[in-house]
């Protein structure tokens, strides 16, 4: 039998930290402490939920199957010393891809804040990859994401409809052309977001369905290294349409008419348990009561398990 909560929490903490070092620090007990209560908590179980691999601790096969039920357990003896469980309130941890964390969220959290005022959000930026990582390892509650992903846990559910669109710099050869051919744009230079990125995912996608096979000048984190790269000169880029409204609106940037397929969804990234959560589940709402139409599943789910 299991001893006590904390050997639970330990566990937690240390799979959300990815160090026991770190985890022990949290609960305020030595390390020698908490290896022992690791050890404690697999005698009891009967099993091993962390393996070592070098001078890392990795989840087990069982370790990954059992944390949701030991992140429920701890959720309710949270909401134990909350008087009205169902009170939306507390600390609201997202994770959000560049576009969604620069163009929408903070309006979607200034609105959320004020019908909920007891609620304090800490939003981090991430690529996608680094999104539903975080969502799994318990260091944001809830995430969103650019681009189509799978997750055997994680439920990856379409939001908000988005469009990508191919700039140039106002002197560039392209910014004249009506109509561009695949054939003019596989001759370019590609200034394009980082690998593991949603953005980058859908360009690569809709070069491949074209047939285009990019020469790739610069590869950039940031929308902004992107838009100046583009602005001086360097080559030409491709990002959602909210990020470059206002510099084509201002004509410091143009919007290519290519024949590509750069439609995408938004998609928000949680676990099963912590969507049963009153602060997770009235930020979902709050995220569907402001969405656009996306039907479209493809993509987006839990990837099937046999």
């Amino acid at each position: 039998m299991i001893n006590s909560v904390r050997q639970l929490r330990l566990f937690e903490a240390t799979v959300r930290l990815g160090r026991l070092t770190l985890a022990a620090d949290e609960l305020a007990i030595s390390q020698s402490a908490a290896s022992q209560a690791i050890r404690e908590l697999e005698r009891a179980l009967g099993f091993t939920v962390l393996d070592r691999v070098g001078r890392e601790l990795e989840l087990t096969e069982a370790g990954h199957l059992i944390l949701p039920r030991v992140r429920q357990i701890l959720a309710l003896t949270d909401s134990l010393t909350q008087p009205d469980a169902q009170k939306v309130a507390g600390k609201l941890r997202i994770v959000a891809s560049v576009t969604i964390a620069s163009y929408l969220l903070p309006a979607l959290i200034a609105k959320f804040k004020a019908q909920y005022p007891d609620v304090t959000a800490h939003l981090e930026i991430a690529n996608t990859d680094g999104v539903i990582s975080r969502v799994e390892k318990g260091q944001a509650q809830i995430g969103l994401i650019e681009g189509p992903a799978l997750h055997p846990t994680l439920d990856i559910v379409p939001w908000r409809a988005d469009r990508l669109t191919v700039f140039s710099a106002p002197q560039h050869p392209l910014a004249q052309c009506k109509e561009i051919p695949t054939s003019l744009l596989e001759k370019q230079h590609w200034i394009l977001r980082e690998a593991g990125s949603g953005t980058r995912a859908v360009v690569e996608a809709a070069l491949q369905l074209a047939g285009i096979k990019p020469t790739l000048a610069l590869e950039l984190p940031r929308h902004e290294a992107i838009k100046q790269s583009v602005r001086a000169g360097l080559g030409i880029g491709c990002l959602s349409t909210l990020a470059i409204s206002d510099e084509i609106a201002a004509g410091h940037l143009i919007a290519l008419d290519t024949p590509l397929d750069l439609d995408r969804r938004f998609a928000w990234v949680c676990s099963p348990e912590n969507q049963a959560r009153p602060l997770i589940s009235a930020f979902i709402t709050h995220l569907r009561n402001n969405a656009t139409p996306c039907s479209d599943r493809i993509g987006f789910g839990r990837e099937s398990i046999t």
